[in-house]
């Protein structure tokens, strides 16, 4: 019998500031073709795992290994794609400028002339990145982290000022990204988008994994997600 390597398998993973413990043991898996969506309280330690599987942070303790490879390697080889909750760009470049950018980087771009019309940018492309309103700035920043065709694709609250077309129309997306066998970590506060995406739910709190399960495990006793959630998040230190 054969096992799907997960593309992000992290293990025991400590994250140490100063006296604080910011993450505490945390096991987390994500395989290919499959959505997990991370949920936690704002400071629970969503975006601190989120950096430790970029390369942006070490662990103290623990280990990640992204798609066979350290999460350094792995991100420098193109194997990763992150849409942040906010990114920077040159106070002056369009969308069209930035996506064209982020394209050269990779040896086989996906052609975004289609995804840009299905996330309705077309009409943007020419407007500086900063004078777009907060939905289309996550819709560039998605295909931003889609455009070099990533064995793993995280995302950090992606449908964060969407219209709710927007939202429906990204939901899509994702779905068919985890259909083409991509990985997909995404964090939210949409207990509906977790539903309708995750094959998995992992809820972190005070830096630990509460919960980690698919979403009809976690609601066949006929509970709501949101209150898996509130009793998985309540008052534990």
């Amino acid at each position: 019998m054969t096992t799907t390597a997960p593309a992000l398998d992290a293990q025991g993973v400590t994250i140490r500031l100063g006296d604080r413990t910011v993450l505490d043991r945390v096991d987390l898996h994500v395989l290919p073709g499959q959505v997990t969506a991370l949920l936690g309280p704002n400071g629970a330690g969503k975006t601190t795992l989120i950096r430790c599987c970029t390369g942006l942070l070490t662990p103290s303790s623990g280990r990640i290994v992204i798609c066979g490879t350290t999460p350094t390697r792995a991100c420098a080889e193109g194997r990763v794609g992150l849409m942040p909750q906010a990114t920077g760009a040159w106070s002056q470049i369009t969308a069209a400028e930035l996506l064209a950018h982020l394209a050269s980087l990779h040896t086989e771009p996906l052609d975004l002339e289609p995804l840009v019309e299905l996330l309705d940018l077309t009409a943007h492309l020419r407007t500086p990145y900063r004078r777009l309103s907060g939905g289309q700035q996550q819709a560039v920043n998605l295909l931003g982290a889609i455009v070099g065709r990533p064995e793993l694709v995280v995302l950090d609250e992606p449908t964060a000022g969407m219209d709710p077309r927007a939202r429906r129309t990204t939901w899509e997306l994702v779905g068919a990204l985890a259909q083409a066998g991509t990985a997909v970590l995404l964090t939210t506060h949409d207990m509906a988008e977790a539903q309708s995406l995750g094959d998995r739910v992992a809820i972190i709190h005070h830096g630990r994994v509460r919960v980690d399960s698919t979403v009809a495990e976690l609601t066949d006793s006929g509970r709501s997600l949101e209150e898996v959630f509130l009793e998985a998040t309540e008052g534990r230190s």
